[in-house]
């Protein structure tokens, strides 16, 4: 059962950990996460330190491991995502769980034996399951959190893989390194967390099929094309997810570079590989880049803080490449040894902070595609997301090989990825421009003015709507972008559009503008066919009825251009609600026409005139039926809004 968009839970992301709607889900993955790379680095380990196989040599187990772990979610994850959207999700969820605990009973026998086939066997078995649970795990949340708690969920969902990739490897390093007895210990480990995984998967709540009469295609080269197609018929869906696969990408050079990292360049032991590792899922996943995203987002999906992400992902990438450069000869390096040298916390803080900004970029990443994709088919669009990010990883490893192949040092190929990274943000930035102007949105609500609005849980998340707003500076449209989960068109004066960046960025979000009748009545008419066109795709609409900026902070009188639209929506058969709004203490600052220059009420001729963070706000009333609005009644509902 969903949980209600209008009723989030109380106290933020952590006390989902104390609810059943999440705390089950949570902990199931995290402990397959957590199996998964136990089982991956403790194998590696043993064929690489421990083990002479002469058809698996040290230098290309880790590679082999991997890529075995990564090939089911090529092969099948088009099938999983149809199997998660066919059945309830409870179901396939006990089902995965099941399927691991029968494949960690066999490697754990395995173990026993140091059987390597069998072990290679059991890698890609894992993979298997782990592609199955894909789609699950994000089709899941939207079915069980509202908008307001979703960035928050990813985060925590994103915190606990991370956490757990980084306890499994350091559990999966510590229990093989056991004298003799090490295989066995690793074999009853995962035997015992999949069981665990098994009784928490037994508490998910039921989550009916989202498209029950699916016919399952067992194809999988042919539904991993349809799954493509399926996610691309979604424009900013799916360049949202070639921008996760990027991401899987720029992180995959890292982490697979780690180890020859620390010892090549930063002279370090074991020890030091494994701090390497330590920062940098502590950075992505433990309360800075993923946890934070919901305090910057103020609890919504805010893709704003996707290009601020992208930015700071290639400022410390480059300059990790400056600081890894002229670090003093040393031997292998202890821990301790390796932390006393100041010119190395540079680097841990490079590491840290890249992480961090990662985490920024992706988690609103995944909340958008889980919000935009059409629920019958979400699991499938996971699914085209799973297989894009496996095909990027892979292209990754081959890179990167080539790069060093031809002479590269490994701070150079940082180098390389990370200005790879900002002509990659921009030019995807350019495609979904919603993304620079939610970023614009956001800087201007949080670094410009202190933003605070109060009850935006009036704000549609979904359907249409005509949003109506008093008109008090420029920046206007940009603050009711900020604090709208969704895109939003606007019906604008024509003029603004004059007005140097402001009327590029308007020109950008696809704002309609609008000149008087007797000036040009040909545009008029089209502006309102344009906003009518709106409605109809079941998007918002907002309309400043005052007709313009004020020149005196007071509320002008409302003109008839909303009565238009609803009128012309009717005729169509669309009843779109309206909701007023109110912006707050605008009045006075820059972009409002509070100077008087010749007699004249103008703007922008005096820079911070209220300081750095002025507070503004923004009032949100409950809707209106259309029948029920009227120019007057409109004007007195905003007006009320304001005292």
């Amino acid at each position: 059962m969903s949980v209600s968009p209008s009723h989030p839970a109380e106290g933020g992301q952590f006390a989902l950990l104390g609810q059943q709607r999440f705390a089950p889900f949570f902990w199931t993955q995290f402990l397959g996460a957590a199996n998964d790379n136990l089982f991956k680095f403790a194998f590696t380990v043993l064929v690489t330190y421990q083990l002479q196989v002469s058809w698996l040599p040290p230098s290309l187990a880790g590679l082999v491991i991997g890529a075995l772990f990564i090939l089911p979610f090529l092969l099948f994850s088009a099938t999983s995502g149809q199997l998660a959207d066919k059945l309830d999700k409870k179901t396939l969820i006990v089902f995965v769980k099941r399927l691991e605990i029968g494949i960690m009973a066999l490697a754990a026998w395995a173990f026993f034996t140091t059987h390597i086939p069998l072990l290679l066997l059991c890698t890609f078995l894992m993979g298997l399951h782990s592609t199955l649970f894909g789609p699950v795990k994000f089709a899941y949340l939207p079915n069980h959190l509202s908008e307001r708690e979703l960035t928050g969920g990813n985060g925590m969902v994103e915190m606990g893989t991370f956490v757990a990739i980084l306890l499994g490897n350091l559990a999966g390093g510590l229990i093989i390194a056991v004298p003799e007895i090490g295989a066995h210990h690793v074999g009853f480990s995962c035997v015992a967390l999949a069981l665990i995984g098994r009784v928490t998967a037994q508490a998910v709540p039921a989550t009916p099929a989202t498209d029950p009469g699916l016919t399952i295609n067992w194809n999988p080269f042919t539904e991993t094309w349809r799954n493509l197609l399926l996610a691309r018929g979604n424009t900013v869906v799916f360049r949202s997810v070639l921008g996760l696969s990027w991401m899987w990408f720029f992180g995959a050079v890292f982490l697979s570079q780690f180890p020859s990292f620390a010892k090549e360049v930063l002279h370090g032991n074991e020890q030091v590989a494994s701090l390497l590792l330590i920062v940098f899922s502590i950075g992505i996943g433990i309360g800075t880049g993923s946890l934070m995203c919901e305090v910057l987002s103020r609890r919504h999906v805010e893709i704003g803080l996707v290009p601020a992400g992208a930015i700071g992902m290639s400022v410390f990438s480059i300059d990790l490449y400056f600081a890894s450069r002229g670090l003093p000869p040393a031997s292998s390096l202890g821990l301790s040894e390796f932390i006393a040298m100041p010119a190395h916390w540079r680097v841990l803080a490079d590491l840290t902070l890249l992480s961090l900004f990662a985490g920024l970029y992706s988690v609103p990443m995944y909340a958008l595609i889980q919000m935009r994709s059409q629920p019958t088919h979400r699991a499938r669009i996971i699914a085209a997301n799973n297989i894009l990010n496996a095909l990027f990883m892979i292209a990754s490893a081959v890179i990167a090989g080539a790069l060093l192949s031809a002479g590269f040092t490994i701070p150079q190929m940082f180098l390389l990825v990370g200005l790879a990274n900002a002509v990659v943000a921009f030019y995807i930035f350019l495609l979904v421009p919603e993304y620079l102007l939610r970023f614009v949105a956001w800087v201007a609500s949080r670094l410009v003015y202190r933003f605070k609005v109060r009850g935006d849980e009036h704000i549609p998340t979904q359907g249409a709507a005509v949003l109506v707003c008093n008109h008090v500076s420029y920046v206007d449209a940009v603050l009711l972008m900020a604090a709208s989960p969704r895109p939003i068109r606007f019906l604008m004066d024509h003029r603004i559009f004059k007005v140097p960046l402001l009327g590029w960025l308007f020109q950008l979000s696809k704002a309609i503008p609008i000149a008087p009748q007797k000036e040009d009545a040909q545009a008029y008419e089209a502006a309102f066919e344009a906003a009518v066109a709106v409605l109809r795709e079941g998007d918002l609409l907002a309309i400043f009825p005052e007709g313009g900026l004020t020149r005196d902070g007071r509320l002008q009188p409302f003109k008839g251009g909303v009565m238009k639209i609803l009128e012309m929506a009717e005729r169509e058969g669309l009843r779109p609600s309206v909701v007023p709004m109110a912006l707050t203490q605008l009045w006075g600052s820059y972009f409002s026409r509070v100077e008087v220059r010749d007699g004249e009420a103008v703007a922008m001729v005096r820079p911070f005139r209220r300081g750095f963070f002025s507070r503004v706000g923004l009032r949100v009333g409950a809707p209106l039926a259309p029948a029920l609005v009227t120019p007057e009644g409109l004007r007195d509902r905003v007006g009320a809004l304001l005292v």
